[in-house]
């Protein structure tokens, strides 16, 4: 089923992506057609080559000369050697010429075969036959490659869409003469026999597992081509050379150490030399590793080895600069990055009422306010009567009120008012002792 049967207007719905299947397509390996929802010149005639996806991620780019409307996810039947294969369409339009373009293919080439038609019912199931005795002959196939001794190792076999020709893919360190192999398996499977080699990255591409980083294997998702890895790439990124954890299933580098490298080596322009020691006082501090991106280097200190003394990148260009012109710091410890930074902290009294201390003596304050009143009468006095020496003494009033209405403002008197009114209240609140023994008397009397 195809992109074209999802539409009942005629305009391919496509797989949750309007007609691309770049998102969640139809099958492995597709790729999303950013140029689809855009509308060529008119005196440009549509491309008229397709890329056509086989077993196991292989792609071949076959003419459409019969100009057949064919979208992506679409079954067709295409030029085989010899007879015809079976594939699905996972390219079309202006894409399909960029991709020739970078594998350096003309679309007059011989290597460009024609396109027959789109698949019928009989074609699928031909097709659907031939891949279930896959599995079988590739059993069978390696048990008549041990009887022959042969040293080889085969990891796939592809049947083609018309069930007439097999391809076998083999790993082999040395040359192998598989001529009698090849008599056997023709007599055996009554097929058309051709042996490919491959090596052990398409191998792993072809077989699929899961990497160390939870993931399926890129060679068998999405990688189509395989870049020399080396291990100064594993040096750049300051990783061990550990070839358990730096190999992957092929047993070759992985392939993921040239997804950043190039992240790395603009970030190490701005690192000095690091076989350069930095000159100090105490003497010399030697390089003994980095980090890159949060950029601090390590040196070892002059009297301990061990011990290792962490530098932001902006100090050790500094402390460089210093020993060009003959300076040096006192000691390296002073640009410890890692050295914790005490902030005391500090408090604003903006609104005049955030004392941290407005809260401890809370309760005892109304206490200590009557005791405070009560102990500063005297001395009020006595310095009240001090201070006025050299002046007139206020009159003594006479307990009338004064002429004006208004009372006396001399603090002796304010005082002796308020102590008799104290007096007062006291004498009212005591009750009178013995009544009865004084009511006795008094009948005696």
């Amino acid at each position: 089923m195809g992109c074209g049967s999802c539409s009942t207007s005629g305009i391919p719905k496509g797989c949750r992506n309007n007609g691309s299947c770049g998102v969640k397509g139809c099958e492995k390996h597709t790729v999303f057609d950013w140029l689809s929802d855009m509308e060529l010149p008119g005196n440009v005639l549509p491309f008229d080559c397709i890329e056509v996806r086989f077993k196991n991620g292989r792609k071949e780019y076959y003419k459409n000369v019969n100009d057949l409307k064919v979208y992506m996810g679409d079954v067709v039947a295409v030029e085989g050697n010899p007879g015809h294969d079976i594939g699905a369409v996972s390219l079309t339009g202006e894409l399909v010429r960029l991709q020739m373009n970078k594998r350096r293919l003309k679309p007059e080439s011989p290597d460009v075969r024609k396109l027959y038609r789109k698949a019928n019912q009989r074609d699928i199931d031909l097709w659907k036959e031939a891949q279930d005795r896959e599995a079988s002959t590739l059993i069978r196939t390696r048990e008549i490659v041990k009887e022959l001794n042969l040293n080889m190792k085969l990891s796939d076999v592809e049947f083609q869409g018309d069930n007439a020709k097999a391809t076998f893919y083999y790993i082999a360190d040395e040359r192998v003469d598989f001529r009698e192999l090849i008599k056997v398996l023709a007599s055996e499977f009554r097929i058309r026999v051709e042996m490919r080699q491959i090596g052990t990255r398409q191998e792993a591409g072809k077989i699929g597992g899961i990497g160390s980083c939870g993931r399926e294997l890129c060679c068998s998702t999405w990688l189509t081509d395989f870049r020399s890895v080396n291990t100064s790439a594993a040096r750049y990124q300051q990783l061990s050379l550990n070839p358990t954890k730096l190999a992957g299933q092929c047993g070759k580098l992985k392939c993921c150490l040239n997804y950043e490298l190039d992240s790395y080596l603009d970030a190490l322009k701005n690192f000095p030399d690091t076989n350069k020691h930095l000159e100090t006082k105490s003497g010399k501090a030697y390089f003994q590793k980095m980090d890159i991106f949060k950029e601090v280097l390590w040196y070892s200190l002059p009297d301990e080895r061990n011990e290792w003394v962490a530098v932001n990148l902006a100090d050790v260009k500094k402390i460089m600069a210093m020993n060009e012109k003959g300076e040096a710091p006192e000691d390296l410890k002073h640009f410890d990055a890692n050295k914790p930074n005490v902030d005391i902290p500090t408090y604003e009294n903006v609104v005049g009422q955030d004392e941290l201390t407005r809260f401890d003596n809370k309760g005892g304050r109304k206490q200590g306010g009557r005791n405070k009143r009560r102990k500063g009468r005297p001395q009020a006095k006595a310095q009240g009567g001090g201070n006025n020496k050299g002046q007139q003494k206020p009159k003594r009033s006479s307990g009338k009120p004064n002429q004006g209405g208004g009372q006396t403002n001399s603090p002796e008197a304010k005082a002796k008012q308020g102590s008799g009114n104290r007096n007062n209240n006291r004498n009212r609140r005591r009750k009178p002792r013995n009544n009865g023994d004084q009511n006795k008397g008094n009948q005696n009397d």
